[in-house]
């Protein structure tokens, strides 16, 4: 499976310049590429709680139907996050969108600083199947909560997608749970982030990757924009889960009712507090 991971700088509350980012980058995907990934937010950036009702869109309002549409044009599949506006109630959202339309939806379940205030958190996990593989999403803090990506392994996830808005200091701390998080899920997993500076003095660290389901980093980018092709080699899985399953062996299972979709599309709910 080819990949390219879209390592980019956005710009917060300039939906137009990085929606022709976007648009760019799926045009120079090559040929045979079949998924390309964005860093969090990367449609809108990250507005504040004064900018959010005023950026964020539907998920059928135009950045989104843009993205759709240059989606079914390539015969592409690609993961972009977006500040979703769900009838005056905002979420940092991340979509798996195909050739299709809207294959998943992901809302972030864990917030950081930043997005308190300005979204609401997410209420479950989901996964669906594409190309064969059963994937899921998670969005930059999530990942260093072991929970978030073992709900996606519960729901039988091989490949996690992660768009990431990670920044200094910090870029050790997800490096280390990309990491950790495949190897203890034995499933691939590919993290975008954002690179270059934003607003209120933010600097964004980069350090995109792609992680096998042994925990090896196969790529890692540097600090710097660029559009980067991976391959996976889904034998990969097989032979991490040939000895042993975490899955089968662990003790306890997260709570949560899971939903079965005749599409495919799997959730776990997140039980209230």
């Amino acid at each position: 499976m080819k990949v390219e991971l879209a390592q980019l700088a956005g710009r917060d509350n300039d939906t137009a310049y990085n929606l022709e980012r976007a648009l760019a980058a799926i045009n120079a995907c090559a040929a045979d590429t079949q998924l390309i990934l964005f860093p969090e937010s990367h449609l809108m950036g990250f507005p504040s709680a004064e900018s959010v009702a005023e950026i964020a869109e539907p998920l059928d309002g135009p950045s989104v139907s843009a993205i759709v549409a240059a989606a079914r044009e390539r015969k592409i599949a690609v993961v972009i996050g977006t500040a979703e506006n769900d009838n005056g109630r905002f979420y940092n959202t991340t979509l798996l969108i195909t050739p299709e339309g809207i294959a998943l939806k992901y809302r972030k379940t864990h917030l950081w600083a930043s997005d308190r205030g300005v979204y609401e958190a997410g209420d479950r996990y989901a996964t669906c199947l594409w190309n064969g593989v059963r994937v899921g999403l998670l969005i930059c803090y999530d990942i260093e909560f072991p929970e978030t990506a073992r709900a996606l392994a519960q729901l039988g996830a091989e490949l996690l997608l992660v768009t990431n808005g990670n920044m200094d200091p910090y870029g050790p701390t997800h490096r280390t749970a990309i990491m950790a998080r495949a190897q203890e899920n034995q499933a691939f997993a590919l993290m975008v982030n954002r690179v270059e500076a934003g607003d209120g003095g933010l600097l964004f660290a980069g350090g995109s990757a792609l992680v096998d389901p042994l925990g090896t980093l196969l790529f890692e980018a540097g600090r710097e924009e660029g559009q980067f092709a991976v391959e996976l080699d889904l034998n990969r899985l097989t032979a991490a889960r040939q000895d042993y399953r975490y899955l089968d062996d662990q003790r306890l299972k997260l709570p949560g009712a899971v939903v079965e979709h005749a599409s495919g599309l799997r959730e776990l709910l997140i039980p209230a507090r």
